[in-house]
C-alpha cells in the first residue's frame, strides 16, 4: 500500500508540469510578470516616501556617483561619461542661472534634434526646477509658435542648425518678451543670443537643491507633443510622478547596466525621451545616440558599438526588413527589441532574418493612464490581460459605433462592454493611481478624452481612442484608431487590415488606407495611397485580383493613389488628414489615380470624366 501511494505521488509530481504546460501554457511567465510588477510598485512607493522628494534627476545623480567613468552617451566619434554629463549639465545650468532673462522654475522650450546637448540641457533644467517643452525640430512657423505658446515658456533654447526656423517666428517671440538662446558660439541676429560660449565659460559647480525645492510630484516635468496626425499638436503634460514611474520602463523588461541601448528615435517624442533616455538613467546603461533613424546604417552601428537593446516604433521594423539582405544579417549582439507598432507579418520576417531577438511589443500613449506589455512574446499581440494589472489600472473594452463616432450606450445611458473576441474601445478609469493630467492650455481637448458614465453613473474614464480586441487566451490586440476605422455598406472597415493585405501583393511596398466621403452615399468608401516596389510597376489587373481574393467587397479600396513615398510623422506614423481632404479629385491630385473597375476586372485610370459622373450621381459606387 505504501509503495502504491509513493507511485501515485511520483506520478502526480511528474504529470503536474505536463498538465500546467498543456492547460496553462503562460502560467510561469504570468507569475514572473506579477513578480516584476510587485517589485516595481515596492521600489516606486519607497521612492515616493523619501524626503526630500526623489525625482528622476536624483536617480541620475546616484548613477553619476556610483559609476562616474562609465560612458553614458556615445555620439558619432565621442564618448561622454556619467561624470562629464553631470558636469556639463552643471555648466549649462549655471550659464542659464546667470542670464537675466531666466529664473529658476521658468518653463523652457527645447528646440533641438538628437544630440548630447539635448540631454545635458534637460538635466540642467531639471537641476534648476524648470519644466521643459520638447519641441519637434521639424515643425515650422504656425505649428512652431502654436507648440511654443501651449506651455507658456519664457525661454527658447535652439540648436544652431535651426536658426532659420527660429528667425521665421522671431518677431512673435520678441513681442512676447521671450529669451531666445542659440547653441552656437556667435550669433549676429538681433533678438537671438549665442549660448554655447556661455556654457563653455560657466562653472561646473553643482546646483543647490533649494533651486528645485518648490517641485512636487504633481509639478509638470516635461511637455511632450502628440504626433500631429490629426492637426495641430497637443502638449501632453507629463508630471514628476509619471516621469518617476517611467524610470522602470527598461528595467522591467530585463535591461541591465551592462546593456548598450541604440537610441535613434526622436528625443522630442515619448519613445525616444522616456523609454530610451529616462529608462537608461534607471538602469545605468550606455546610450548610443543617433541623429536620426537610418535603415542602411542601423546594423553596422549595432555591430560597431556592441549594441544589445534596440528600440522601434511605427514602421521602423518594416524599413529594416526592406533593406537588401546580407550574409551577416544575424551577426550582432542585439538580444532585445522594445517598442510598439510592429505588424505580425513583419515581426515574423524580422525574427527569421535577423535572428532570435526577444521582441517586447507594448502599448502606451503619452497622455494615457494605462499600458500593456507583451511579456510572453505572442506574435501580433500588444499585451496580456492580468488580474493584478487590471486591479491597479481598471480598464475595459466598450462597444463603439464607428459611424456615429461615439460609444454605444444602453437605455440607462451607460456604455456596454464588448464580449471577449469582439472589438471595442479601450477606456481606463481615472484614479489616483492612474490619473489623466491632460493637455496644457487646452481644456477642450482634455475634456474630449474624458468619458463619463461608463459602467455606472458618475464614473470617469480616459478615452484612449484605440480599438482593441481580447482573445480567448487573454492576449490583447490593437485593431485601429477610432478615426482610422470607417463604415461602408453597413460594415466596419479596419484600415490596418486592408493595408496589410495590400502590402503582401507583388508590386506594392507601402499602403496608407483611409475612408473618403462620396456625395449621395452613406459612410465613407475605401481609398489607399500606395508606393510601388523598386523595379516593379503598378499592375491594375493583378491588384484587382489580389483584393478580390483577400477582401470582402465593402473593404476593397475603390480608389488607389500612387505616391513616390507615403507621408509619415517624425515618429513614423502614417499621415491621413491631407489625403482625406484631397479625396479622389483628379483636379487636386497630381499623383496617378485609379478606380476599381469590376466590369474590367482591373484598377483603371480615374479620369476627370469618371470623377464628374461619380460626383453627379450618374455612377453609383
Amino acid at each position: 500500500m505504501e509503495m502504491y501511494l509513493i507511485s501515485v505521488l511520483l506520478a502526480s509530481i511528474l504529470i503536474i508540469p505536463f498538465t500546467l504546460k498543456t492547460f496553462y501554457p503562460y502560467l510561469w511567465k504570468d507569475i514572473l510578470y506579477v513578480g516584476d510588477l510587485l517589485r516595481i510598485i515596492v521600489r516606486f512607493v519607497s521612492r515616493r516616501r523619501r524626503r526630500p522628494f526623489f525625482f528622476v534627476l536624483d536617480r541620475f545623480l546616484e548613477q553619476s556617483a556610483a559609476q562616474p567613468d562609465k560612458p553614458f552617451i556615445v555620439f558619432e566619434n565621442e564618448r561622454y561619461s556619467y561624470a562629464y554629463s553631470d558636469k556639463r549639465s552643471n555648466q549649462t545650468a549655471n550659464a542659464l542661472q546667470a542670464h537675466p532673462g531666466f529664473k529658476a522654475g521658468d518653463t523652457v522650450a527645447l528646440f533641438m534634434g538628437n544630440e548630447p546637448a539635448f540631454m545635458f540641457t534637460w538635466l540642467a533644467l531639471a537641476k534648476l526646477g524648470s519644466p521643459v517643452a520638447l519641441l519637434n525640430h521639424n515643425i515650422r512657423t504656425k505649428s512652431l509658435l502654436h507648440c511654443f505658446n501651449c506651455c507658456k515658456a519664457k525661454v527658447l533654447i535652439a540648436a544652431s542648425e535651426l536658426k532659420d526656423a527660429v528667425e521665421d517666428v522671431l518677431p512673435s517671440l520678441i513681442e512676447q518678451g521671450v529669451t531666445v538662446l542659440l547653441m552656437t558660439k556667435h550669433c549676429d541676429t538681433p533678438g537671438i543670443e549665442s549660448f554655447s560660449d556661455k556654457v563653455d565659460e560657466a562653472s561646473d559647480t553643482p546646483l543647490p537643491r533649494s533651486l528645485r525645492s518648490h517641485i512636487t510630484f504633481k509639478s509638470p516635468a516635461v511637455y511632450i507633443y502628440t504626433s500631429g496626425t490629426t492637426g495641430l499638436p497637443k502638449a501632453a503634460v507629463v508630471n514628476q510622478n509619471r516621469l518617476l514611474t517611467a524610470l522602470a520602463v527598461l528595467s522591467s523588461n530585463g535591461v541591465t547596466p551592462s546593456d548598450v541601448i541604440y537610441l535613434n528615435l526622436p528625443l522630442y517624442h515619448t519613445a525616444g525621451f522616456i523609454i530610451g533616455f529616462i529608462g537608461s538613467i534607471e538602469t545605468g546603461s550606455t546610450i548610443v545616440l543617433k541623429r536620426k533613424f537610418s535603415a542602411s546604417q542601423f546594423w553596422d552601428d549595432c555591430r560597431k558599438h556592441s549594441v544589445t537593446v534596440i528600440q522601434y516604433i511605427g514602421e521602423v521594423m518594416r524599413y529594416l526588413c526592406s533593406t537588401p539582405k546580407r550574409e551577416n544579417d544575424k551577426d550582432h549582439k542585439v538580444r532585445l527589441a522594445i517598442g510598439n507598432g510592429i505588424r505580425a507579418d513583419i515581426w515574423r520576417e524580422f525574427l527569421g532574418r535577423f535572428g532570435n531577438i526577444q521582441v517586447r511589443e507594448f502599448y502606451a500613449s503619452t497622455e494615457g493612464n494605462v499600458g500593456f506589455v507583451n511579456y510572453v512574446g505572442k506574435i501580433g499581440a500588444i499585451g496580456r490581460i492580468n488580474f493584478l494589472h487590471r486591479k491597479l489600472f481598471p480598464y475595459t473594452l466598450i462597444k463603439y459605433d464607428t459611424e456615429r463616432d461615439e460609444p454605444v450606450r444602453d437605455a440607462s445611458g451607460l456604455c456596454m462592454e464588448s464580449p471577449k473576441g469582439e472589438t471595442g474601445l479601450l477606456v481606463s478609469k481615472i484614479t489616483d493611481v492612474a490619473p489623466f493630467v491632460g493637455y496644457a492650455q487646452n481644456e477642450e481637448q482634455t475634456e474630449r478624452k474624458r468619458l463619463r458614465n461608463v459602467l455606472k453613473k458618475g464614473d470617469l474614464y480616459f478615452n484612449s481612442g484605440d480599438l482593441m480586441r481580447i482573445d480567448k487566451d487573454n492576449f490583447i490586440y490593437f485593431q485601429d484608431r477610432v478615426g482610422d476605422t470607417f463604415r461602408w455598406k453597413g460594415e466596419n472597415v479596419a484600415t490596418t487590415e486592408v493595408s496589410d493585405i495590400l502590402t503582401i501583393s507583388d508590386c506594392l511596398k507601402e499602403a496608407n488606407v483611409y475612408g473618403v466621403q462620396v456625395p449621395g452615399h452613406e459612410g465613407r468608401i475605401g481609398m489607399a495611397a500606395v508606393t510601388v516596389k523598386e523595379g516593379a510597376q503598378f499592375d491594375g489587373s493583378k491588384i484587382y485580383n489580389h483584393v478580390v481574393s483577400y477582401l470582402p467587397s465593402y473593404a476593397r479600396p475603390r480608389f488607389i493613389r500612387i505616391q513616390n513615398a507615403v507621408e509619415v510623422t517624425g515618429t513614423f506614423k502614417q499621415m491621413k488628414v491631407k489625403l482625406v481632404e484631397e479625396s479622389f479629385d483628379p483636379g487636386r491630385i497630381r499623383d496617378p489615380l485609379y478606380i476599381l473597375g469590376d466590369s474590367e476586372k482591373s484598377y483603371i485610370p480615374l479620369t476627370a470624366e469618371i470623377y464628374c459622373s461619380i460626383i453627379s450621381g450618374n455612377i453609383k459606387l
